[in-house]
């Protein structure tokens, strides 16, 4: 049996469940995950290697009309992602309205990839709705077949990877078998910390947060991790820090459980705070970050 591998884009609304997807298919978390809309801003590309076949997969930002240039810089991303794709999947959330997908539908038209439209969170509706659903799916994506699966539960995980198999060309691997992303530990830190400032604050405060790690000192027994926050006004600040520093603290703790639990090894993490405004629509701030091409 011949080799397989190819690249294969993940594409959706925010909440669709890519980030969900993409981690239970690697068995590993690379791609945070919380149940707020807007995650996910980075390409991320996660490796699956087997004796068989390699798939890269990426996982993109979710779908979105662009209120800041942050949000432009997010949807070149998408597009980007499908330059190079052998295979789209176009992930459909059934606990939504449809018409949400039209979105996804403009942005993958002028393409010839082929698509495959995974219904996601099969367990979270009837089998009634999601024949309806699936229906309404076929008419706006008439060239791509469907598999309905629960990333969440692990359900029919085995069939979508058949499936996608089936649709890569027969070459070898593009990346060695014990590399399973393209991020290094550094992002990754940095997006464990983004992942529960989005779990223990609301409003605009988690999307007006940037992470950066700043210095990293590994020692026999222990990982010196320092990262700042980006936010954008004064106030935005004074929440993330708290009641004498209760709730910095707090994010911290919170933190640093992912991340030991992600490095397999203890950490003392620093955490500070920078006021930096209107960051988000800043392009020398967006290259800073690492969201637009120099």
């Amino acid at each position: 049996m011949s080799f397989r591998s190819g690249f294969v884009t993940i594409l959706g609304k925010p909440n669709a469940g890519k980030s969900t997807l993409l981690n239970a298919l690697l068995g590993e978390k690379i791609s945070i995950i919380t149940r707020k809309a807007q995650t996910t801003r980075h390409r991320i590309k996660g490796i699956l290697t087997t004796p068989a076949y390699q798939i890269v997969f990426s996982d993109t930002p979710g779908i979105i009309e662009s209120k800041y240039e942050l949000h432009k810089s997010m949807m070149r991303t998408v597009g980007e992602s499908m330059e190079d794709a052998d295979l789209i999947l176009v992930l459909a959330d059934p606990t939504a309205d449809l018409a949400e997908l039209n979105e996804v539908v403009d942005t993958v038209r002028e393409t010839n990839i082929p698509q495959l439209v995974i219904i996601n969170k099969c367990d979270a509706v009837s089998r009634e709705k999601i024949e309806i659903f699936a229906h309404g799916c076929s008419a706006l994506f008439p060239t791509a077949n469907l598999i309905t699966v629960s990333a969440l539960n692990n359900t029919n995980l085995d069939q979508l990877l058949k499936a996608i198999v089936e649709k890569l060309p027969e070459q070898p691997a593009f990346y060695t078998g014990e590399e399973v992303t393209d991020r290094s530990e550094r992002f990754i830190v940095s997006e464990l910390i983004r992942e529960k400032i989005f779990e223990q604050f609301h409003k605009e405060v988690p999307y007006s947060c940037q992470v950066i790690v700043q210095d990293w000192k590994e020692q026999p027994q222990i990982i010196h991790i320092r990262a700042e926050i980006i936010v954008e006004r004064e106030s935005q600040k004074a929440i993330l820090l708290g009641k004498g520093g209760s709730a910095i603290k707090a994010l911290g703790m919170e933190a640093r459980k992912g991340i030991e639990e992600f490095l397999q090894k203890k950490i003392f993490l620093g955490l500070t705070i920078k006021v930096n405004a209107n960051w988000r629509n800043n392009h020398t701030q967006l290259k800073y970050f690492g969201y637009e091409k120099s």
